[in-house]
């Protein structure tokens, strides 16, 4: 009983806020220092290799989203479906759920790697990817793809464990992938010079050993999660798949939307030379400050949810919903601050060209809106994924990812002729769809029919 304590939580009891901050709190520390994961690669290729190399690890990040959207929607899937089984007290099932989901992301990981392999030229091509840092951009690619197993095999893993209301060792393995990053990021791309190659080895390597410690606690902990870790339990269970299928498509469709549709409009900012794409990388990373609360928000919501309703307990819904928009809005509201009143020190710490700073000025009141998308999403999203609703989850990839995303950016960047402040702002304007389409879900109350 000792070890269930520590793997299995119940999040249908107590205080809504209460709960909802607890088994947020790990996530956001885990999306913490994946942020500051991603960040230092950025920072430490910036200050010892330049604006160039600042650029293709930029641009290298890109492709990476590019092959790990796959990993995104199913582990999401497969983590609402835990815990609406955990909630329903069917635990045979979360064992089935975990043997189909190893099976199922691995061998989309590798069919992936083997793909990406044969096309990763054409990939940077599309992207309009500078002459000056090709080579960068490839080695910093190239080599983050041989690491994509142990990138699903993260993935898999935390969802599991986070269905099963555990947060915590989550947040611990992607502490150790930090530390082991920063080390390995000082050392290979200082001392040694391997630019961004450096960097990408670092980052290979801390998701390694991260995803071997999570997979070792899950075998010590096998018979809380009825999963044997025998050849035969690896297969794709009948009872648990099709259900994975009908709620991970439509989520992997979303990841897949809202990723093309970002580096469709990256494609177009990358035309604009080394100085945009540093300064929009730069960007990005700078709002995936408030985009890692935006996120633990959202998956600790989403599972509430799941669980709330898996237990019929639909009143708590709404109390979910409620408390997680002004959980976000308080450090947004901070870090829009400090945005407005230092972004020259803001960027300051990834690059100090002189030229990069003074285009950042102008991206303001871009992260004003990017800042208020992040605020009103995980309220949205929280109760889409949390009810298990695919048709709703493919209407919102449609209208972010496609209609909005790209929309937006073309009328205003190329129609209305506002070059990249248009890119950008059709990008932040597109964030604010999940809070309308879930907002108008909760008003209608056709969620309470899944816990009836």
């Amino acid at each position: 009983m000792k070890a269930k304590s520590r793997i299995i939580r119940d999040l249908t009891v107590g205080s809504v806020p209460r709960t909802l901050l607890t088994f947020s709190l790990p996530l956001f520390l885990s999306g913490l220092l994946q942020m500051v994961y991603n960040m230092v690669d950025m920072i430490v290729v910036g200050r010892f290799v330049g604006t160039e190399g600042l650029s293709a690890v930029a641009i290298g990040g890109e492709v990476l989203q590019l092959i790990t959207f796959v990993a995104m929607g199913f582990s999401n899937a497969g983590q609402i479906l835990i815990s609406r089984y955990v909630g329903e007290k069917r635990e045979d099932l979360v064992g089935d759920m975990v043997g189909t989901l190893f099976t199922l992301l691995e061998g989309l990981a590798l069919a992936i790697m083997v793909v990406f392999l044969f096309t990763y030229q054409d990939i940077m091509r599309w992207l309009n990817t500078p002459a000056e840092i090709w080579e960068y951009t490839r080695q910093y690619s190239i080599t983050c793809v041989y690491g994509v197993m142990f990138i699903y095999g993260y993935n898999l893993v935390s969802a599991i464990l986070r269905g099963m209301g555990d947060s915590k060792h989550p947040f611990l393995f992607i502490a150790i992938a930090s530390v082991i990053n920063v080390i390995l990021d000082l050392l290979l791309v200082g001392p040694m010079g391997l630019g961004p190659l450096g960097a990408a080895l670092a980052t290979v390597i801390g998701q390694a050993v991260s995803f071997f410690f999570a997979l070792r606690l899950l075998y010590r902990s096998r018979e809380q999660i009825h999963f044997d870790f025998r050849p035969a339990h690896f297969r794709i269970s009948r009872k648990v798949i099709r259900p994975l299928l009908s709620l991970g498509i439509p989520m992997v469709i979303q990841s897949a939307a809202v990723t093309f549709s970002m580096l469709f409009v990256n494609a177009y900012v990358n035309a604009y030379g080394t100085v945009a794409v540093a300064v929009t990388g730069v960007a990005r990373k700078l709002e995936s400050m408030i985009g890692v609360v935006s996120q633990a928000i959202s998956s600790a919501g989403g599972a509430m949810v799941s669980q709330s309703l898996g237990a019929k307990k639909t009143e708590r819904v709404p109390k979910v919903v409620g408390h997680a928009l002004w959980i976000v809005a308080i450090p947004a509201s901070i870090f829009a601050l400090i945005t407005v009143l230092k972004p020259e020190w803001l960027f300051g710490l990834f690059s100090d060209d002189p030229a990069v700073l003074a285009m950042a000025v102008t991206y303001i009141p871009v992260a004003m809106v990017q800042y208020l998308g992040a605020t009103l999403r995980p309220a949205g999203f929280a109760l889409i994924n949390g009810s298990g609703n695919s048709r709703l989850n493919l209407l919102v990839a449609l209208l972010d990812g496609i209609i909005c995303r790209i929309g937006l950016s073309l009328l205003l960047g190329v129609a209305l002729a506002w070059g990249i402040s248009g890119f950008w702002y059709g990008n932040a304007l597109s964030g604010l769809v999940p809070f309308l389409i879930g907002g108008t879900y909760l008003l209608c109350g056709r969620w309470k029919r899944l816990g009836a």
